[in-house]
């Protein structure tokens, strides 16, 4: 009951801000999920086959299914819409695998970033009002800052591209990061190894498959490798600024100032001003606002601007609400390019 409530107080909020309610389908087409995440997300899905021999699936995410609601209806203008209700995933936990009242508000067809950006967080921060709490936390980063930074290191493009794919998953990341410090990959010893391999897979099968690619995809990737060689001594100073930069946290206000003598002490050529952040009054004096630079890895479609914010609840803060902008989802998707920002809010925490 008082999850309902809230809910209800929400959904007003939301409203109040000129935001529209749709009604989304419960059924997607599976191939625009697989599309997006790729085949081994298959197995997470509900699907099944129409009359036709076509997979559907249940919806997975609303975030999803709304933003193909706003490409199939053709619509080319800015429109601000928001919507409730459930979300399907197969999870190792059987209570986890509905997503029950999941709540979610967006600018689609966005045209000015800066000024709908701030509007969502905007509205983020009046839905917070509804919540009893008495400390919360509103953290706001930028993956095109990160993937600006990446762009500016004396590394091979096939580096950089690599880095900013597997970004958002922390832990091969990392195994990335160790391996362009320790320079493992281009020791001479495997370099040689490598080019006596490449001999021998030149006169074989092109088509032959080896570990899910063609011995031409492999080849190809080697060939790069060799036209285009990293640099040792660069190694150990690009993976250190990489990880001083992903540790930066501090008031938003102190952000630019901060940022930019990072970006001096380390020669990199990027300046930012206080209009990078969509920064809105505080009149919360219990909201506490800070740039935080590696704010919601764990959600890979975002592009740009990042934001979530946290609530106190008991002694543990708990991501209340998150989003930010994915101007690259609908091609992810197969379709158009269509930018958008928006946030959904996490009501698991009052079931």
């Amino acid at each position: 009951m008082k999850s309902k409530k809230l809910s209800e107080k929400i959904l007003r909020s939301i409203k109040s801000k000129g935001f529209n309610n749709i009604i989304l389908d419960p059924v997607l087409e599976t191939k625009y999920i697989l599309q997006r995440s790729g085949e081994s997300f298959k197995k997470f899905l509900f699907s099944f086959y129409d009359l036709n021999g076509k997979e559907l699936c249940l919806r997975p995410d609303l975030t999803i299914s709304s933003v193909i609601r706003f490409i199939q209806n053709k619509k080319d203008y800015r429109e601000k819409v928001f919507y409730s209700g459930e979300a399907f995933r197969k999870t190792y936990k059987k209570k986890d695998s509905i997503i029950k009242n999941q709540i979610g508000y967006e600018i689609l067809g966005s045209k000015n970033k800066q000024k709908d950006d701030k509007e969502i967080i905007d509205t983020s921060l009046k839905i917070l009002k509804n919540v009893d709490t008495k400390k919360s936390i509103l953290k706001i980063g930028n993956v095109e800052l990160f993937n600006l930074i990446i762009d500016k290191l004396d590394i091979p493009r096939r580096w950089k591209n690599r880095l900013k794919r597997y970004y958002w998953n922390e832990n091969y990341f990392n195994e990335l990061l160790k391996r362009l410090e320790t320079n493992l990959d281009i020791d001479p010893i495997f370099v040689e190894v490598d080019k006596s391999r490449y001999k021998k897979m030149r006169k074989e099968n092109q088509n032959k498959v080896i570990a899910g690619r063609t011995y031409k995809e492999v080849l190809d990737r080697f060939s790069m490798k060799v036209n285009d060689p990293r640099k040792s001594s660069t190694g150990k100073k690009n993976t250190n600024i990489i990880r001083q930069f992903l540790k930066i946290k501090c008031p938003l206000e102190k952000a630019p100032k901060i940022l930019n003598s990072f970006f001096k002490k380390n020669r990199i050529n990027i300046i930012v001003g206080k209009d990078f952040f969509p920064l809105s009054k505080n009149n919360n004096k219990n909201l506490k606002i800070e740039f935080s630079a590696s704010n919601g890895r764990e959600v890979e479609f975002y592009s740009s601007m990042i934001f979530s914010i946290d609530i106190k609840i008991k002694s543990k803060f708990k991501t209340f609400i998150s989003g930010g902008r994915y101007d690259q989802l609908t091609t992810n998707l197969g379709f158009r390019k269509v930018s958008a920002v928006g946030a959904a809010v996490n009501m698991n925490l009052y079931d």
